[in-house]
């Protein structure tokens, strides 16, 4: 696979602008004209305090909280620099590509990004609450802090941002790594989704991206995951998943000492077969939740998470269940698709995998 051909990165520190264009044989993840803040390395060491206060780290690199001059609050992500720089290269400019134009709600906003030698930097607004999964699913104790309500609108601003995401922007963007640590929440507890570096966009024309497979196991969906083949419903897949996990509270993968392994979304089938469904709701609720709303959205997760693609539905049927303008109460159920053995993964393809968040 051809890696970027060209970047021919333009600072134009006079309208204080960064102009990026980039060309690869993927046709979808081509930059151009690209408008970003550009911070210079000195600002943001001096806003990070010398990035000495790390709030989040993963294979994408760290992230340290700053305050810009005049007092904003920002989240700094510095890229790291491995020995796959290409790769991380194309990363930095995918994320700068997706989301230099795009504001909303439920969506992190980029302030700007800062260039320094190999190193790429990428500014963020700062979100209080840190993600979902520092923030709710640490521990019992902070899940039960998370009232249904909570649990609800977050659910529904993360189907709102995918949504806007798969169905109001064109080209549609494929998010490929929806799980609970790129969920952020501000102060409000709203959910942004974040971190488009493996965001792949799709012309109206397209009903498939092949390329390799990315993204986090548990999250992945089967025919993605076996094909490479990448659509829109492979993101509905991982959001119904995280849904499952909200209501839950359960990590994606559970030890038991009788039965061993068991995936959530197998849990989550075996309870339905058996007409329970309201055992799967976290008990850290303290059974102080609508019952059957629980259920609406448990079925709502099951639906996204069915083995065929074609017969998950859109994200925006799923607000609509979410928000009980569809019901689910004679909706047939097929089984999940899991992917619990990596040899099944696309054979013969590179990845880029991390373990279940």
């Amino acid at each position: 696979m051809k890696l970027i051909s060209s970047i021919l990165i333009c600072l134009k520190s006079s309208a204080n602008t960064l102009a990026v264009k980039a060309t690869e044989d993927e046709h979808v993840q081509t930059i151009s004209n690209a408008k970003f803040h550009v911070f210079s390395f000195s600002e943001l060491e001096t806003a990070t305090q010398g990035f000495k206060n790390k709030i989040g780290e993963g294979g994408f690199g760290s992230v340290y909280k700053g305050r810009l001059v005049g007092g904003n609050f920002v989240a700094v992500k510095v890229l790291s620099v491995g020995c796959d720089s290409m790769h991380e290269e194309r990363k930095f400019l995918t994320e700068i590509n997706v989301l230099s134009d795009i504001r909303h709600d439920n969506l992190v906003t980029v302030r700007g990004c800062c260039i320094y030698g190999a190193q790429r930097l990428l500014v963020y607004d700062y979100m209080e609450n840190k993600s979902l999964l520092h923030c709710f699913l640490a521990s019992e104790e902070k899940r039960a802090t998370f009232t249904w309500n909570l649990r609800k609108h977050i659910s529904l601003g993360i189907a709102r941002g995918i949504c806007y995401l798969h169905e109001d922007l064109h080209p549609h963007i494929v998010h490929r790594d929806i799980k609970a640590s790129n969920i952020l929440l501000d102060q409000h507890f709203t959910p942004k989704v974040a971190d488009f570096g493996l965001a792949k966009l799709f012309k109206d024309n397209m009903s498939h991206i092949s390329t390799r497979v990315a993204g986090t196991l548990g999250y992945l969906s089967p025919e993605y995951a076996q094909s490479g083949h990448l659509t829109r419903k492979s993101d509905v897949y991982s959001f119904g998943v995280l849904l499952l996990q909200i209501v839950s509270g359960r990590p994606i993968l559970d030890y038991h000492l009788q039965n061993g392994e068991q995936f959530l979304v197998d849990k989550a089938w075996e309870l339905y077969n058996g007409k329970n469904l309201l055992k799967l709701v976290d008990s850290a609720l303290n059974k102080d939740f609508p019952k059957e709303e629980a259920v609406q959205f448990l079925k709502v997760g099951l639906l996204c998470v069915q083995e065929t693609a074609r017969l998950r539905p859109s994200m925006s049927a799923v607000l609509k269940m979410l928000n009980r303008e569809i019901e689910t109460d004679h909706v047939e159920i097929s089984c999940p698709g899991i992917i619990g053995d990596l040899k099944k993964i696309k054979i013969g393809q590179k990845h880029s995998l991390t373990s279940p968040a």
